[in-house]
C-alpha cells in the first residue's frame, strides 16, 4: 500500500510540474494580447524612420509597421501600427544594429538595446526609446524571445 501511495504521489507531481511548463511554454500559441494604444497626432511631430515587420520562419510570423517619431519633447517613440506576430514566452522589442535580419544569428552578431516587453501580439502600441540614444545607429526593429534566443519578426528601418 505504501509503495502504492508513493508511486501515486511521485507520478502526480512529476504530472504537476510537466502540465505547469507545458501551460507556460505552449499556451501563447493559442491565446492572443491585443493592445491598442494610440499616438495622439500632436506628438507624432516628426517621422525619424520606418519600416515593415516581416516573418522569421514559417513558425515566427510578423506583419505591421514600425514608425520612430521624434515627439514634441525631443524624445523618440517606437509606435507599431497594423500589428501581429506569432505569440511566446518573453518577447521583448529591441533596436538592432544591423539591417536586413534573417536570422537569430543575424540579431546575436549585432548590438542591440531593449525596448522592453511586447505589450501584445496584436495591435498598435508604443514604446519609449531610451534619451540619449543614436536613432542612426539602429537599422531594424525586431520581436526577440530573450527566454530561448529566438527571432519572431524584424522590421528593416528606413531613416
Amino acid at each position: 500500500m505504501k509503495k502504492i501511495l508513493m508511486t501515486a504521489v511521485v507520478a502526480g507531481g512529476i504530472g504537476f510540474v510537466a502540465g505547469n511548463a507545458f501551460w507556460y511554454l505552449a499556451s501563447p500559441l493559442w491565446i492572443d494580447t491585443v493592445v491598442s494604444e494610440e499616438l495622439p497626432a500632436a506628438l507624432q511631430t516628426n517621422q525619424v524612420a520606418q519600416g515593415r515587420f516581416r516573418d522569421a520562419d514559417s513558425a515566427h510570423k510578423g506583419k505591421g509597421n514600425a514608425t520612430i517619431f521624434e515627439i514634441a519633447t525631443g524624445s523618440n517613440v517606437l509606435h507599431l501600427t497594423d500589428f501581429e506576430s506569432t505569440n511566446g514566452p518573453d518577447l521583448e522589442v529591441w533596436l538592432v544594429h544591423a539591417s536586413d535580419i534573417q536570422s537569430s544569428a543575424d540579431v546575436k552578431g549585432s548590438e542591440w538595446i531593449s525596448l522592453g516587453r511586447l505589450k501584445g501580439n496584436i495591435g498598435d502600441q508604443t514604446y519609449i526609446i531610451p534619451e540619449g540614444t543614436d536613432i542612426s545607429d539602429y537599422r531594424s526593429v525586431v520581436i526577440w524571445c530573450e527566454q530561448f534566443g529566438v527571432l519572431f519578426s524584424a522590421a528593416d528601418l528606413s531613416i
